[in-house]
């Protein structure tokens, strides 16, 4: 039997209360402070949070992206160590706020009262703002206005208050896991600097090598207009042609306007001058750029070096950034010898296979402990006769992949 098994059965063998957010918590919508008033933006440096701040930085904020003046804030604003919930417009998010701080109106904040922590755990309640959001998944009113969720309504969202030690072993349970997962992603983008930092080291030439202008060295043409309607998500027995377009891979279609092993640049968007390989035959649209060599690059070396240029700097500014043609034609390129080219090409493609195979192994691994935790995350805080089944299910299914492993 488990730790938090014993505590169960020995500190709330019959269930455990529930009590509603505002019986346990201070709750209060976010605001926006004046844009008309200067001094209340100028020289700021007191967290104003956004969803923008969840969105760019996670769950745990220490800080925000924009600040405010202290002129601006009503109080002493909200405390640190509140949480704050999307409730209005985007849905079912929230965030634990280690900083005193305030919000915009599309965020409700809650605190817990004073005479409640001694018997609320704030990292309990965190977690258990995972079922909270989907509360307010359902109970969101919308109409001809943007969704909400209405505050009275939300303060009534029940939440269980077990013993504080069964809070705590929870909480331990489920740190373990948000920590595996985060040594997870930090091992996959570590791989991918990796990567990065050798490609500039290769890719950065000294002066005797020769620079031309790409439109001198190769061709660029941009692909054909296709109708919608004429591409599939996914490859099927009449669409069987990989589509490129401004963002690399669209879908799969039934004719070809291009073949080779060519390097692709999307040419619209805020992502253009994204860099992709096409071999055999494909098609690209109007919003991809074709680079067809002129006899002067390994085509995998050209590749690692248009993606190394960020042609993205050059786009154009506007509500639709774009590259033109004649813009790419006078980005400079290096033009080492066929064999330092082989070179290069070969050393990188193999950092590349090797990225891409760690890319495949931990997002699925990380993909594996997400739901790995959210699982052992609803069972903890469903509190009642399920969460013995399912754990015990689980760790049935645990053992029978190990002994799998083990036979192989």
């Amino acid at each position: 039997m488990s730790r938090l098994e014993e505590l169960i059965q020995e500190l709330c063998p019959n269930g455990v209360e529930y009590k509603t957010i505002e019986e346990l918590c201070e709750v209060q919508n976010g605001y926006t402070p004046s844009k008309k008033i200067s001094e209340y933006w100028d020289n700021g440096d007191f967290p104003w949070l956004r969803m923008e701040d969840i969105r760019a930085n996670g769950k745990e904020l220490s800080d925000s992206i924009q600040h405010v003046n202290l002129a601006g804030v009503k109080g002493k604003g909200f405390p640190a160590y509140s949480i704050i919930f999307a409730t209005t417009a985007t849905i079912g998010e929230h965030a634990l706020i280690t900083v005193p701080f305030i919000c915009n109106q599309q965020l409700t904040h809650i605190h817990i009262k004073e005479d409640v922590s001694s018997f609320l755990d704030i990292r309990f309640l965190f977690y258990y703002s995972d079922i909270i959001d989907e509360l307010c998944k359902k109970n969101t009113k919308g109409g001809s206005t943007l969704p909400a969720v209405s505050l009275d309504k939300f303060k009534k969202f029940l939440v269980p208050v077990p013993p504080l030690e069964i809070q705590r072993e929870i909480v331990r349970i489920l740190d373990n896991f948000t920590s595996l997962k985060a040594e997870l992603q930090a091992e996959l983008q570590a791989r991918k600097k990796q990567y990065e930092y050798y490609r500039d080291k290769l890719l950065s030439f000294a002066s005797d090598i020769p620079l031309f202008q790409l439109g001198k060295v190769c061709d660029l043409q941009a692909g054909k207009a296709i109708k919608a309607s004429e591409i599939s998500d996914i490859e099927t027995n009449q669409e069987t042609i990989p589509c490129y377009g401004a963002n690399g891979l669209r879908g799969y279609v039934g004719k070809s306007n291009q073949k080779g092993d060519k390097s692709i640049i999307g040419r619209q968007g805020a992502q253009c001058g994204n860099v992709c390989y096409a071999t055999g035959k494909y098609y690209a649209t109007e919003h991809a750029v074709v680079v067809t060599d002129k006899g002067y690059f390994n085509s995998r070396y050209l590749f690692h070096v248009l993606t190394h240029a960020n042609l993205n700097q050059y786009k154009t500014a506007g509500a639709q950034p774009g590259l033109s043609v004649s813009k790419l034609n006078n980005v400079m390129i290096a033009v080492p010898d066929k064999k330092v080219q082989d070179k290069i090409a070969n050393i990188l493609d193999n950092f590349e296979k090797i990225c891409s195979d760690l890319n495949i192994g931990l997002p699925a691994e990380i993909e594996a402990r997400q739901k790995q935790y959210e699982f052992y995350r609803d069972a903890l805080l469903s509190f009642d006769n399920s969460y013995f089944v399912n754990v015990e299910r689980e760790r049935e299914r645990e053992r029978e992949r190990e002994m799998s492993g083990t036979a192989d």
